[in-house]
């Protein structure tokens, strides 16, 4: 019989609505960003004659741009106490932008498409996850996190997957896919609109008006700066997918087939990222972290030494599992160790921080292939992925009661 304690329980149990729209939306526009991403340094590189060391500045830089403009915007959320303005807005920038890769006559254009697309995503990035960790309970947010990783994942594989396609059926007709991808990204925005509710902010919540200050940063917590801290290194390892597609090309893999590498990365990223959420709420963090390094450097080494295709699929399906082991347990941490009131904040600065490292891990990751190769791209990721395993060790004991206790 269904009571209502059993209604009540299952609702405690039940990942909100809320979380499941925003996974769509994120679903959605990854969807379209993928279809132009997945064939972008391939089209710069063999198309448009750009060097690697250039794709990865480009691809540095623009990440970084993302990363700078999540601190305003998160930091903007707390101080209006709104989330959903800003994630609309930058979703409707992302929108906008994607009708420019196909019209696009030079590489100048397509540079400052990809940076206006990324200024978009950094309005939306810090808003949004905020939003998840309001309207989620806490003992849920592992999991949540997890989903929106999970369904975030789908769009960045379906993507590919249907660059692959419609390059196939279009016989390598790079703007036809372009001009197809900007039907998802319209279509996240209407979803965005329509099913996304804010919550009301709670009235006891304090208010906060000037949340960069150092007192307010202050606010954040030891727990907080340990978790960008060890973000920031993890980061350097972990440097654009980008350099997973020249991979692929470098080793044989045809031009129409390159996509096929974010494909199997996004899969073991998606059926990875939400079962490990849930694990989260239920055991050590710490050592799930050190799992998810683990897989990183496995990728790493199997990546620099792949002479042929089952190389490369290894690699690449150890790099999605290290993601799947990681970006939700890392959001999961910021959302629990911020105070609600800076959750905004806690986002754009773990974001920035992690941006900056990520760019210098780009242009690190575009100069060591011009100078030596892939296996140096690939050994050089290895040994950041090492250094941050042995740095997460040495502390692991006194780090993992500090987590559990912000878990309980």
């Amino acid at each position: 019989m269904i009571t209502e304690a059993s209604l009540q329980a299952g609702s405690r149990r039940a990942i909100p609505a809320g979380v499941w729209a925003l996974g769509f939306v994120s679903m959605l526009m990854d969807i379209s960003s993928e279809m132009i991403h997945a064939l972008l340094p391939v089209y710069m590189v063999a198309v448009l004659g750009t060097s690697t060391l250039m794709v990865g500045i480009i691809e540095g830089i623009a990440e970084a741009t993302a990363a700078i403009t999540k601190i305003f915007s998160g930091a903007l959320s707390d101080w209006l106490g709104k989330r959903k303005l800003l994630a609309v807005l930058g979703y409707g920038l992302g929108a906008l932008t994607k009708p420019i890769f196909p019209l696009a006559p030079a590489i100048d254009w397509l540079v400052a498409a990809r940076f206006i697309d990324r200024i978009g995503k950094g309005i939306r990035g810090a808003p949004c996850d905020a939003l998840v960790a309001d309207i989620t309970p806490p003992h849920l947010r592992g999991a949540s996190f997890g989903l929106r990783q999970s369904l975030d994942t789908i769009g960045a594989f379906t993507g590919p997957l249907l660059a692959v396609g419609l390059m196939w059926l279009s016989a390598d007709h790079y703007q036809t896919v372009f001009w197809l991808a900007v039907i998802p990204a319209f279509l996240a925005v209407g979803v965005l609109l329509v099913w996304v509710k804010e919550p009301e902010r709670p009235k006891t919540l304090r208010q906060v008006r000037m949340p960069l200050s150092r007192s307010e940063l202050r606010r954040l917590g030891g727990m907080y700066w340990w978790v960008v801290a060890v973000a920031a290194v993890f980061t350097l390892a972990r440097f654009s997918e980008a350099f997973l597609l020249l991979r692929a090309q470098s080793v044989g893999l045809p031009v129409a087939l390159v996509p096929l590498v974010l494909v199997i990365m996004g899969v073991a990223y998606s059926v990875s990222a939400y079962p490990v959420g849930v694990l989260s709420g239920r055991t050590d963090r710490v050592t799930i972290l050190l799992l998810g390094l683990l897989l990183l450097v496995g990728a790493d080494l199997v990546l620099a030494f792949a002479s042929g295709l089952a190389g490369l699929v290894v690699g690449v399906t150890l790099w999605g599992l290290h993601m799947g082991f990681t970006q939700g347990l890392l959001a999961t941490l910021v959302a629990e160790a911020a105070p609600a009131e800076l959750r905004g904040t806690a986002f754009g600065m773990f974001n920035l921080v992690t941006g900056v490292a990520l760019l210098l891990a780009s242009v690190i990751a575009g100069a060591l292939w011009d100078m030596i190769g892939p296996q140096g791209t690939f050994l050089a990721g290895a040994s950041f992925a090492a250094l941050t395993m042995a740095g997460v060790l040495s502390i692991r004991a006194r780090l993992g009661k500090r987590t559990e206790s912000i878990s309980q």
